[in-house]
């Protein structure tokens, strides 16, 4: 780890005006990713303004019915916080089956969506890298990419984003707000990622001095029949090679409308909206969700290692959805 300056932030004006006149410079709240790739020696930034202070931990309901959650809100506040679980529990869910209790207690919302991805390759800087260095090479595209990307990849980049909570922000359309000295702008969290291109190390809108201050999510009555499922290679503290988060909104035995993101396989959390249009005017049924499944894994382009990714994607849906459905016919019962 190479030698930094620390600064201890006493309101948000500093802390944006501090990050904003050095381009070496990044905010710190739980550290939970940012310290382990300054270990690494993947990032290494000359200057560190702590965050922590901010008055940015609040998860409240606004007046328009938008859950506002404060981006210095730590995970598990958010994930045991009683009106998430019982409105959105796909993102309770999503934060539980993240990390461990202890880097849960510690890493915070905003920091969730700025984490980088877990690919070997970048992690490790004795090989080339272009989220790194752009224009070195992709070592993981004809390497071991057992755990890499199956859609949105590009010749440049094929690493996974690696966020849970990302994946359920991503089904139900959270806006990201964030704020900078030129005041204060909202970014649907699905243009607010960025797939590799040309340029992979630019993997989001957040520009330098941007403070991400909150994430709203719009009201969304069929969103307390939601969930989260992840499959992965240990039951915990690992990364997904494949999840999803889904919501399902049934009348009369037929989908009305549907929500399904995935994660685990792509380069950014992925919704796949003409598999959820698929599913409208449909009955919620195995045939059914098979074909929402194939629709949304048809453009997906699996590597030597992890062509599993994609019928193991297409039985996560389904499962997903079988189980996000069962919610209805158990309310129903009651």
């Amino acid at each position: 780890m190479k030698l930094f300056n620390y600064i201890q932030a006493s309101d948000t004006s500093s802390a944006i005006a501090l990050v904003l006149k050095n381009p070496n410079a990044s905010f710190i709240a739980g550290g939970t990713t940012l310290v382990d790739l300054m270990k690494l020696n993947v990032q290494s930034p000359s200057q560190l303004v702590d965050i922590n202070s901010l008055p940015l931990t609040g998860i409240e309901v606004r007046p328009d019915g938008v859950l506002r959650i404060g981006a210095m809100a730590r995970n598990s506040d958010v994930a045991y916080n009683s009106m998430i679980k019982q409105r959105y529990p796909v993102v309770s869910e999503a934060i539980l089956a993240g990390a461990s209790p202890q880097l849960r207690n510690m890493a915070t919302i905003g920091g969730n969506l700025m984490q980088r991805t877990r690919c070997y390759y970048f992690r490790d800087t004795s090989y080339p890298c272009n989220k790194r260095s752009p224009g070195s090479g992709c070592p993981a595209i004809d390497g071991f990419n057992r755990i890499h990307a199956i859609l949105g990849t590009s010749d440049n980049c094929i690493a996974t984003h690696p966020s849970d909570l990302c994946v359920a922000l991503s089904a139900l359309d959270a806006i990201v707000r964030i704020k900078s000295q030129k005041g204060e702008r909202e970014i649907p969290i699905n243009d607010f990622y960025l797939v590799p291109n040309d340029r992979p190390d630019e993997e989001n809108m957040l520009e330098q001095g941007e403070l991400i201050t909150a994430v709203d999510i719009p009201p969304l009555a069929f969103a307390s029949k939601s969930g989260y499922l992840k499959v992965r290679d240990r039951a915990s503290y690992e990364f997904a090679l494949a999840s999803a988060a889904t919501a399902i909104d049934i009348q009369n035995n037929v989908i009305r409308s549907a929500r399904i993101a995935l994660g685990g396989i792509a380069t950014k959390p992925w919704r796949v909206k003409d598999a959820e249009q698929l599913l409208v005017g449909t009955e919620p049924t195995e045939k059914s969700f098979r074909s929402a499944a194939e629709l949304a894994l048809q453009n997906a382009k699996p590597r030597q290692y992890n062509k599993f990714k994609v019928e193991l994607a297409k039985r996560t849906i389904i499962r997903a959805l079988i189980t996000t459905s069962t919610k209805w016919n158990a309310s129903s019962t009651k």
